[in-house]
């Protein structure tokens, strides 16, 4: 996911590029870091009855700083140079992430009971609320038992696949094409744990992605010749870095093998690890919730431009 998607998403955008808004090196009044607001946080927007997912992390820099990162429903984790805490009352803000915004955003809130309550302002001036529950923390204490295989895609219709807005998918030839940039594609039924071969074809200067659970992208970008980065072919979007850049050209055939416990990823392209065992930190920009604690769909962007999949088999943990 490179850029803002100018759908129906757009008037919440502005609001979720969230944090600490306070000039450099004002700390002298804070409070030491306080253990109770950190940790990391699914957020829950709420605009007009419709909600769209975000997610905060909370950390202390020091004995005296409460700093963090932060995701909206766009874009990638973003630093949060500092995070006021006190009598149970967090603020923040953030400056602009994209070309359209011209002022920083705030963030307030309440924290009772172990949830987070509150309001952002936009730039445009409008108010939304928000909530805010703790991350659970999806740990596996025993290895998969790995069940049947089952294929995603049969090669012939988008059986099983339901497009998230009007549909440009097309299946030729035992491919599905996206022609241009349209509607995602998510599957209809939810996992939780698994593994995942599914192949892929990204035209010279395209982009697209796989989510896990409908919350967390693998990038899928022509990323051939370039240093790994958190942003291209290989990563989980703005969080975690391929050791080694393992792509092919522009328009060939790659395939990647993701296996997924709990926040544990493993990912392997062309046949090369490139991610062991690392915990995925939270949900990454563009993600379908922040409900991390439950199964979700395989998602797979259609919305930046061309891209061709096949042979998509997916086999569930038991």
């Amino acid at each position: 996911m490179k850029h803002i998607t100018r759908n129906i998403f757009m008037p919440v955008v502005f609001i979720l590029a969230l944090s600490v808004s306070a000039s450099a090196g004002i700390i002298s009044s804070a409070k030491p870091a306080d253990p109770a607001i950190e940790g990391r946080w699914d957020i829950t927007i709420e605009d007009g009855g419709k909600k769209f997912p975000a997610w905060l992390e909370v950390m202390h820099s020091g004995h005296k700083r409460l700093v963090g990162q932060y995701v909206g429903i766009t874009g990638s984790a973003r630093p949060v140079s500092i995070i006021h805490f006190t009598d149970g009352k967090i603020s923040f803000s953030l400056p602009p992430q994209w070309e359209e915004e011209d002022n920083d955003l705030s963030f307030k809130g309440t924290l009772r009971n172990d949830m987070l309550t509150g309001t952002m302002t936009a730039a445009d001036g409008k108010t939304y609320n928000w909530s805010a529950r703790r991350a659970p923390l999806l740990i596996r204490e025993k290895a998969p038992v790995w069940g049947t295989p089952i294929k995603l895609f049969n090669g012939k219709d988008l059986t099983g696949w339901k497009a998230l807005g009007k549909n440009q998918w097309i299946v030729e030839n035992g491919v599905l094409k996206s022609p241009h940039s349209g509607a995602n594609l998510i599957t209809e039924k939810k996992f939780t744990d698994f593994k995942l071969h599914i192949e892929f074809r990204c035209p010279t200067g395209s982009n697209s992605g796989v989510y896990l659970r409908g919350r967390y992208e693998v990038q899928i970008e022509d990323s051939k010749g370039k240093q790994p980065q958190k942003d291209l072919l290989g990563a989980v979007y703005g969080f975690l870095t391929p050791s080694k850049m393992a792509a092919k050209d522009a328009g060939e055939w790659q395939a990647y093998d993701i296996t997924l416990t709990g926040r544990m990823i493993t990912v392997v392209l062309n046949g090369k690890k490139i991610i062991c065992n690392q915990a995925i930190p939270g949900v990454t920009g563009g993600a379908l919730d922040s409900n991390e604690g439950e199964p979700g769909p395989l998602y797979i962007q259609g919305d930046h431009g061309p891209i061709e999949y096949r042979n998509i088999v997916l086999t569930p943990a038991r």
